[in-house]
């Protein structure tokens, strides 16, 4: 015979604790590296899957799924397009000229990034949160 499942407010309370400790869990800036080098490296990073020198899954840890989607099909984008034109990968890789950052809360960090090569300065703008004991950007956007 089948035993009945317990309803009411305890089993949901119970179930909405369950479903969140899956959930990604804050970090507090004090527990986490330098939010600054972290940007620098992660937007290098970036930069070079864009120019076709890294590959995209190498930022796949320090990004959330919906940045790391963007990255990719604006990789391929870039790829598709040097192609067109013939053009073969750049070897000149972004220098990052300054780094801008601000906290608007514990754990989250808004930069902005001023980037240049040879022939062009791009304007990177992102955000990063300590999640599960790392930063980890959330949105990103390159002008």
């Amino acid at each position: 015979m089948p035993v009945p499942l317990p309803r009411g407010p305890a089993r949901t309370s119970a179930a909405v604790r369950s479903e969140s400790s899956f959930a990604p869990q804050r970090t507090s800036s004090e527990h986490l590296p330098s939010a600054e080098v972290f940007t620098r490296n992660v937007v290098r990073g970036v930069l070079e899957v864009f120019a076709g020198v890294r590959e995209a899954e190498q930022l796949a840890r320090w990004t959330t799924e919906e940045v790391y989607r963007a990255v990719v099909v604006r990789a391929g984008l870039a790829a598709r397009a040097r192609s067109a034109r013939r053009m073969p990968t750049p070897r000149d890789v972004h220098q990052i000229r300054s780094v801008h950052l601000f906290s608007p809360s514990d754990g989250v960090v808004e930069a902005t990034v001023i980037a240049s090569a040879r022939t062009r300065t791009r304007a990177i703008a992102l955000r990063v949160e300590g999640l599960d004991g790392r930063w980890r950007v959330t949105a990103l956007a390159l002008l």
